[in-house]
């Protein structure tokens, strides 16, 4: 009984927002939204991604983004060289490391983070961790022959 009500309280404290996608395909732009299938808008967001061990980064990134899913759609192509290009000169031994796009913050908060104003740990207490992570498989378009019943 106890237990219920402490897990009820720790998930009050994690603010959530926005549905996520990290497009893998370099093919792809989802100009269309993949679930809804209404046309994408182009939105910049804050993304908070956290590399390891132990590194934040902060990219305010133009994504893909659905209003009425909440869905943003950010390609891993783009992410990814912006990423080693920062830390090629300051940190060479996390170029290539795992990374996970936690979730986003708010303008202000990143303006403050980019500024150095914020230590990691005011900043990991004003994300907006995501929602749902999404995945999506593409299926190319051509004629596929009918499956047998």
């Amino acid at each position: 009984m106890v237990k219920n009500s402490v897990n009820k309280k720790s998930d009050k404290t994690i603010k959530k927002r926005h549905r996520f996608f990290l497009n893998p395909y370099s093919d792809c732009a989802f100009t269309k939204c993949p679930k809804c299938d209404s046309k994408t808008k182009l939105r910049k967001f804050p993304l908070v991604i956290h590399i390891e061990p132990k590194q934040l980064f902060l990219l305010n990134k133009q994504c893909k983004y659905c209003p009425s899913c909440d869905l943003i759609i950010a390609k891993k192509q783009e992410i990814e060289p912006l990423m080693a290009a920062t830390f090629v000169q300051t940190n060479p031994q996390i170029v290539g490391n795992n990374y996970v796009v936690m979730g986003t913050v708010d303008k202000k908060d990143w303006k403050e983070g980019d500024k150095n104003l914020l230590s990691p740990s005011e900043m990991i207490g004003r994300i907006y961790v995501f929602k749902d992570v999404w995945n999506f498989e593409v299926i190319p378009a051509g004629w596929y022959p009918n499956e047998e019943k």
